[in-house]
């Protein structure tokens, strides 16, 4: 090989090699978290959140995550005992960083939570502006393939708080991984933080209830997802 043509295949490779370095991120994302949103975009999965009572379901059977047998859910407490009573003032609002997986609780100009979260990792957690539409105390997951190794049935969800069709943010007992993606598109956080966020965000749940829709008088706080 002469000179001149090891030097255009090297000049070839150097191209290849930053394409695939600006394309990494794309291209992760293209194949572990197909835009196949859709499970959590079903209207039929909505019309079903919108009829749940978001009380405690005695009779569940065994939960599972990634086709393996999961740790029980635990009943939660009640009702609202103030844990992050915040000095702040201003517009309530949520910002989840999927780069950073970190949540942050925003009061005006000032960050009153920052947490570790786990989002999307079989499916995406889209980017987007939205508002919190329905918070309920339990609700029932399930869906993934079990052909692939990615079913979950996961009863009694605390603290859940759909903002994007069936993409929530809620508590999680099946694992400890904040920080890392582990979901199918939801945002998990650990069930101590998911509590704090609950109760800090709107709509405000009456006392004694446990499923909450925002009105005009009492909106849903927005959440903010980005990249």
């Amino acid at each position: 090989m002469s000179h001149k043509s090891a030097l255009l295949v090297s000049l070839i490779i150097a191209l290849i090699s930053l394409t695939l370095v600006v394309l990494e991120k794309p291209l992760v994302n293209f194949f572990l978290h197909p835009a196949n949103t859709g499970e959590l975009n079903n209207p039929k999965l909505v019309e079903n959140i919108k009829h749940q009572t978001g009380e405690w379901d005695p009779n569940f059977k065994q939960p599972v995550f990634l086709n393996k047998p999961a740790s029980l859910p635990v009943a939660v407490v009640a009702e609202n005992n103030i844990l992050g009573v915040t000095q702040a003032s201003g517009e309530k609002w949520i910002e989840i960083d999927l780069g950073k997986q970190t949540l942050y609780a925003h009061e005006g100009d000032k960050i009153v939570y920052t947490f570790l979260v786990s989002t999307g990792k079989w499916a995406a957690t889209p980017p987007g502006d939205f508002r919190i539409w329905i918070k309920l105390r339990y609700s029932t997951m399930s869906g993934g393939d079990k052909a692939i190794g990615t079913y979950y049935y996961l009863p009694n969800v605390p603290y859940v708080m759909f903002f994007n069709n069936a993409i929530a943010l809620h508590g999680t007992y099946w694992h400890n991984n904040f920080g890392s993606p582990m979901s199918h598109g939801c945002v998990n956080l650990s069930t101590i933080n998911a509590e704090k966020l609950f109760w800090w965000a709107d709509p405000v749940m009456p006392p004694g209830k446990s499923v909450a829709y925002p009105t005009s008088d009492n909106p849903g706080t927005r959440v903010v997802v980005h990249e």
